[in-house]
């Protein structure tokens, strides 16, 4: 953003004196404008994120379009690797579920979903067992990152967000490989698992869902740099 933008923002939180100076300081010294806020916009609505969590960047608004296209009223939804929940925040569904490693992501997560159940979890570990074979979409935006990568990203993210949320492992899909494995056992018949993932690493991620039987579809949206990975399960449970 210009400083002008920026400058704008800070003047209209309402802050002012020592407070809006304590939020300018915060700025230059390089915390995301979005943490010194409290809040960012996502498709359209103003999430509330803090400091030191993962702040939710324009291109995974294409999976939350791609999961609101498989929701429906009835439809269970799980966002794993969560953090303050864009997507569940943003897609209709009739349950609604989000799990992250991290509490206070959750935390943030509470505030913008309070009709969901959040769940802390390492993935699909410790979700309640009702919920398996019965998920009609499961949405992450998990870590992609390779790590010799993490030394590259710019200062706000690298200072300022948990590495557990960034580190995707040497090649950037070791969380894509967990997922896509524990999908199967977690997914409706005919359910659907979305990950987020990079164009140079579509290959590695649409890998991983074939490996767990998945049916696989890529989509794309080069306006605000998404890519989103599909897997379907089979419309009949083995």
């Amino acid at each position: 953003m210009f400083a002008e933008d920026e400058a704008a923002l800070l003047l209209g939180s309402g802050r002012e004196g020592v407070e809006l100076e304590e939020l300018v300081v915060r700025r230059l010294a390089g915390e995301p404008l979005e943490t010194v806020l409290g809040w960012v916009v996502f498709a359209g609505r103003r999430l509330s994120v803090c400091p030191g969590v993962f702040v939710p960047r324009r291109r995974t608004e294409l999976l939350a379009r791609t999961a609101a296209a498989r929701c429906g009223p009835g439809s269970v939804l799980l966002e794993l690797c969560c953090g303050v929940g864009p997507v569940a925040a943003t897609v209709a569904a009739g349950e609604v579920h989000l799990s992250d490693v991290d509490p206070h992501a959750l935390d943030c997560a509470r505030r913008n979903v309070p009709h969901g159940h959040t769940h802390l979890s390492d993935l699909y570990g410790d979700l309640p067992a009702p919920l398996r074979g019965r998920i009609d979409v499961v949405a992450a935006n998990a870590p992609y990152v390779p790590t010799d990568h993490l030394s590259l990203m710019p200062p706000e993210a690298r200072e300022h967000e948990p590495p557990v949320a960034l580190d995707g492992g040497a090649d950037g899909v070791d969380l894509h490989r967990r997922i896509a494995a524990g999908a199967p056992d977690w997914l409706a018949a005919g359910g659907a698992l979305m990950i987020e993932t990079s164009p140079a690493q579509v290959p590695l991620t649409v890998a991983a869902m074939r490996d767990a039987g998945l049916r696989t579809d890529v989509v794309t949206d080069e306006e605000i740099g998404g890519c989103v990975v599909s897997g379907v399960r089979s419309a009949e449970r083995e």
